[in-house]
């Protein structure tokens, strides 16, 4: 067997998984308009079950904040917590255990993409760095509205309800997104947050709405079937931080009072501008289970384990087209590179239809 010490069981709170190979939330836009996941989402899932994991990709806990050309996941719908039932029962019917990424879109949303609504955020401040897909084509991201303090409880409760209508649709569990630039990941860096008031200005304040949301998720589904990711480090959508560090140890601290099943850290930065070490930080603060997320092979995944680094790695885009990735890993065969022009297309190409090896 190769890289051992990721197919040792272990558990992340009350998830206990026969190894420590997550599928990592991968946005691959194959719901259909209404945001309702469609049928092969179901046959995509179920191929990749053999993870010790799988969280599942970042699905709308609200109405109104898509982010995603218009096919992401909604949990929000009768229509939505069923048709996500018929993938929660595919996974577990092939033995295998799936989580919901809940999110908000925040400033990454645009008014094209729902019924002319203004994106919200912690601070009227666009993204400046890309472009966005929307039915018109690429457009500029647009200023966002900022939130005031009195429109912050609806957000929580619009969390909340989308951890209950989770735990309707056969999830194991639920991981909260605070990460790459959306909504409670915008409140938590002040590259983006730069309000005054109960949630901006300190580290303590722009990590106040994240901590609200995981407070009633932990009571819907109790500590040991939450999972939080951040992304201290990343750019993408136009983020940054003065201390990431810093703020990488008061997130970390104030999770591992709350006893979550797991801390989803993702180390890096996509454009590889903001540099630094979250890893030990984090590790140091949170002594709970913590899933490593960016750029691990197996082999360093595996000494993280064996350090006691990590709990679990988190696989990305190889899990796009490796739904086999943990008997690839388990046997050494290289893993298959995925195609990027598929990503984000409507069909079963490039979605379902990589092969596992022979």
């Amino acid at each position: 067997m190769h890289h051992a010490p990721l197919f040792t069981p272990v558990s992340l709170g009350s998830l206990a998984l026969a190894n420590r190979i997550v599928m990592a939330p991968l946005t691959r836009c194959r719901a259909d308009a209404d945001h309702v996941p469609t049928a092969i989402m179901a046959d995509y899932y179920a191929q990749r079950a053999s993870a010790g994991l799988i969280v599942a990709e970042a699905t709308m806990a609200m109405a109104g904040h898509s982010a995603f050309g218009g096919r992401e996941p909604g949990i929000y719908s009768a229509a939505q917590v069923a048709a996500w039932r018929t993938v929660t029962e595919a996974v577990h019917a092939k033995g295998g255990k799936i989580l919901l990424q809940i999110w908000h879109g925040g400033r990454a949303c645009h008014s094209l993409l729902n019924n002319g609504a203004q994106p919200v955020a912690p601070s009227p401040l666009r993204i400046t760095n890309d472009e966005t897909h929307t039915p018109q084509g690429k457009k500029p991201y647009e200023i966002p509205r900022e939130l005031r303090d009195d429109e912050l409880p609806g957000i929580v409760a619009g969390f909340k309800q989308a951890a209950q209508n989770a735990q309707a649709a056969g999830f194991d569990g639920v991981e909260v997104h605070g990460a790459n630039g959306y909504l409670l990941d915008e409140f938590l860096r002040d590259g983006s947050n730069q309000r005054s008031g109960r949630y901006g200005g300190s580290i303590e304040n722009r990590a106040r709405l994240l901590l609200e949301v995981v407070d009633v998720v932990i009571g819907v589904w109790g500590a040991g079937r939450v999972g939080v990711r951040i992304s201290p480090l990343n750019r993408y959508n136009d983020m940054k931080d003065s201390d990431p560090v810093a703020l990488t140890s008061y997130v970390a601290a104030q999770l591992n009072q709350r006893g979550i099943a797991f801390l989803h850290l993702m180390r890096g930065d996509f454009f590889g501008i903001q540099k630094g070490d979250v890893v030990t930080p984090a590790r140091a603060a949170f002594k709970g289970a913590l899933i490593g997320n960016m750029g691990y092979a197996p082999a360093e995944g595996a000494q993280a384990v064996t350090d006691g680094t990590l709990a679990a790695v988190a696989f990305g885009h190889h899990y796009v087209s490796n739904p086999d990735l943990v008997a690839r890993v388990q046997h050494g065969v290289a893993l298959v590179e995925p195609d990027g022009r598929t990503f984000y297309t409507q069909d079963a190409v490039g979605y379902t239809d990589y092969p596992a090896m022979a």
